[in-house]
């Protein structure tokens, strides 16, 4: 989470199979809600977002991507564990370069040594119908 009065810079990929999706499962304390959002993360000094992305997937789940596309920027205004968040999204598409990824049904990834997330794929029809929270709502507009 960023620091409060802070607006962040992620990039994140989409990665999409058939009607699953590729996401990572989070968890809101106050809220008490499971939801899911695309995997990525922090754009660094120096670097453009796009080898965040790759970065960011190498670091967390030793993932390569290939076919990498880049859809669009989103500004996400959200509140998470009570806090206000405000973050500009850099929006890939994109797929894993090895087929093994495609098989997976889950992986647990680390990205600090306190915060352990699970990855998974999700039927992309369950986030349709409300059955499961995929954030922001805007990717929607990407599937």
């Amino acid at each position: 989470m960023n620091n409060p009065g802070e607006i962040r810079v992620i990039a994140l990929g989409l990665i999409r199979d058939g009607d699953r999706i590729f996401v990572s499962e989070g968890h809101d304390p106050v809220k008490q809600e499971t939801f899911y959002r695309a995997l990525g993360g922090g754009v660094e000094f120096g670097e453009t977002s796009r080898i965040a992305l790759e970065r960011e997937f190498q670091e967390e789940i030793q993932a390569e991507l290939t076919n990498i596309r880049y859809l669009g920027c989103i500004e996400n205004l959200f509140t998470f564990d009570g806090r206000q968040g405000h973050e500009i999204i850099q929006l890939y598409q994109c797929d894993f370069a090895e087929p093994k990824f495609y098989q997976l049904e889950n992986l647990m990834f680390s990205e600090s040594d306190t915060h352990k997330h699970q990855a998974l794929w999700i039927d992309i029809n369950r986030c349709r119908s409300g059955n499961l929270k995929l954030v922001p709502e805007v990717f929607f507009d990407y599937l």
